[in-house]
């Protein structure tokens, strides 16, 4: 079976934890696309009453097409629920994020969530956090030093090389810019033995907006599998 369909496996079974009356924090990426989607399409058979807080431009963009009501982030005063997917999770439920350039924003909704369910396919599964590039948000106002701090910074939380690289749009001649306007370092760690450490170490520098550490956020993790999907929970 595809990841495609894993995914959306995963997302349909994200569904049961969407109530009438909820603020729904809504994801970015390929796996919280197909949750937007299959949202939009209850709430045209359902009639379920619901408002969403986009955490970019494209979910946003989705969300408007396929029906699902939005609200002005400015408005909410509690999140009852955040689906969203992961680029990394492990047996924590400790998770890399950021690999569509929208973590700040994800970031920001999913702490002030009451609960954050992450969908996933099995290859987002890892025993250690690192195998894909920890995506660092950064001011693009000398972000060279910062590039060296962040290095710096991996080093001392116990990466043995990271490889820090500025990330750059699809031509490859211009960075890649943020919805809020920041630039992205994306690290290649291979194995980061602590992420609390990490975590501590790089929120720390000045010129570090965020970081695709989301530790302690997400309380339920669904993996699509060929034929349903597993709900593990913490």
């Amino acid at each position: 079976m595809s990841t495609v369909e894993q995914k959306t496996n995963a997302a349909a079974a994200a569904l049961e934890y969407v109530e009438d009356g909820m603020t729904l924090g809504l994801g970015s990426g390929s796996t919280a696309e197909i949750f937007v989607r299959l949202l939009g399409a209850r709430i045209e058979e359902e009639g379920l009453k619901v408002q969403g807080l986009p955490t970019s431009k494209e979910t946003e963009a989705l969300a408007r097409e396929v029906g699902v009501p939005l609200m002005p982030v400015e408005h909410a005063v509690t999140i009852d629920v955040t689906v969203d997917g992961a680029d990394e999770v492990d047996g924590r439920f400790h998770l890399i994020k950021g690999g569509g350039g929208c973590l700040l924003r994800e970031k920001i909704i999913a702490a002030a969530s009451d609960r954050m369910v992450v969908i996933c396919d099995e290859t987002k599964l890892v025993e250690t956090l690192g195998r894909f590039p920890l995506p660092v948000e950064v001011d693009p106002f000398a972000f060279t030093i910062t590039a060296k701090k962040v290095f710096d910074a991996l080093r001392r939380a116990g990466v043995k090389r990271p490889d820090v690289n500025l990330r750059r749009r699809g031509d490859g001649l211009e960075p890649f810019v943020t919805d809020g306007g920041h630039y992205i370092l994306d690290c290649a760690c291979g194995e980061i033995p602590e992420p609390e450490l990490a975590d501590a170490e790089l929120i720390d520098l000045p010129g570090v907006i965020e970081h695709g550490l989301f530790l302690d956020l997400a309380r339920v993790v669904i993996v699509g599998e060929d034929e349903a999907a597993r709900v593990m929970e913490l």
